[in-house]
């Protein structure tokens, strides 16, 4: 069987469905489907993009038909941390709305699923599916993970999970509470904030003082996301993933050991989240990211695998926004 990965949607559903046509899915019965082969879709369906609802549609129905798989992204584990209500603080919800210095920043992120889906039936109905979405896929030739295959973290939180590699509602609670300082959020031992949180939104390191950073959204960083599967970069400079204006100016200093992961040599893995431009190309011979920023404008992309150990750039496939 080959697989087509597919990278972080956002509710763009035209061209979620221009890539499905191009790469030779059609629509039948009420979902995509293709004689030969099934789709897997890395996470992030919502959020940004003009059609929040017609995208997840397209992802359950090829799902539910067995044309597709589909994991967790970090913005539906955000999703269900908004609607389901915190068990400890009455009126409040796992992630917070208003209530805090977080609350306008998780609004603004989450505002176009919400302007479609909040009041009605849809939305709990949908909660429910994302429910259902297994933090990580491993099938015998390759491995699917939102944003960092991170071995210690996965054999962590593999007991406390489902059969099917979901999150329980108590690890749903407990994956919520953040850590108390900042000495505790960098150190390797395991809690479950610190797994999911690496699973789906990368590993990070604080930067070195005073070095900060401002991201995507304008918002001033003082920690910057690590190239995981990398084990060469050792330096603050060479690990860190900035535009290139920010990381040249970081020290050449050594980065903390249990930071530097990199790949096993095993099975490929392919993930997205990290909003990627340019042409696609792979991160190494093992590890592809399919996420190349349609949120924003880039493209959708998709990678089309066929057993092969060793992955190759002429076979990502994509459409412009």
């Amino acid at each position: 069987m080959g697989y087509d990965i597919i990278g972080d949607i956002h509710g763009h559903a035209d061209p979620l469905k221009a890539l499905l046509r191009q790469l030779g899915y059609r629509d039948r019965g009420g979902a995509w489907r293709h004689s030969q082969r099934q789709a897997i879709f890395v996470g992030d369906f919502i959020d940004r993009g003009p059609k929040q609802v017609e995208a997840v549609d397209i992802v359950r129905r090829m799902v539910e038909a067995g044309s597709a798989f589909a994991i967790m992204g970090n913005h539906e584990f955000n999703a269900i941390g908004w609607f389901q209500p915190d068990p400890d603080q009455d009126g409040e919800f796992l992630r917070p709305h208003f209530s805090t210095k977080y609350g306008e920043k998780n609004v603004s992120q989450h505002v176009a699923f919400l302007a479609e889906v909040i009041g009605t039936p849809r939305h709990a109905e949908i909660i429910d599916w994302f429910r259902t979405l297994p933090l990580w896929l491993e099938l015998p030739g390759l491995r699917v993970i939102h944003a960092c295959w991170h071995p210690r973290y996965i054999e962590y939180l593999a007991p406390h999970l489902t059969a099917e590699r979901r999150l329980t509602n108590a690890l749903m609670v407990s994956a919520s509470r953040g850590p108390e300082n900042e000495v505790e959020k960098d150190t390797l031992e395991p809690t479950p904030f610190k797994a999911v949180d690496a699973l789906l939104k990368g590993i990070e390191m604080p930067l070195p003082p005073p070095h900060t950073f401002k991201d995507k959204d304008g918002n001033e960083r003082s920690r910057a996301r690590v190239r995981w599967w990398d084990s060469q970069p050792v330096t603050y400079r060479d690990a860190a993933m900035l535009p290139e204006e920010h990381r040249e100016r970081l020290p050449c200093d050594p980065i903390p050991e249990h930071l530097r992961l990199g790949h096993d040599g095993g099975k490929p893995t392919f993930i997205g989240h990290y909003c990627l431009t340019g042409r696609p190309q792979l991160l190494s011979d093992k590890v592809a990211c399919v996420d190349y920023n349609i949120a924003r404008g880039g493209r959708l992309v998709a990678y089309r695998w066929d057993g092969e150990s060793m992955l190759n750039d002429v076979r990502f496939h994509c459409v412009g926004a």
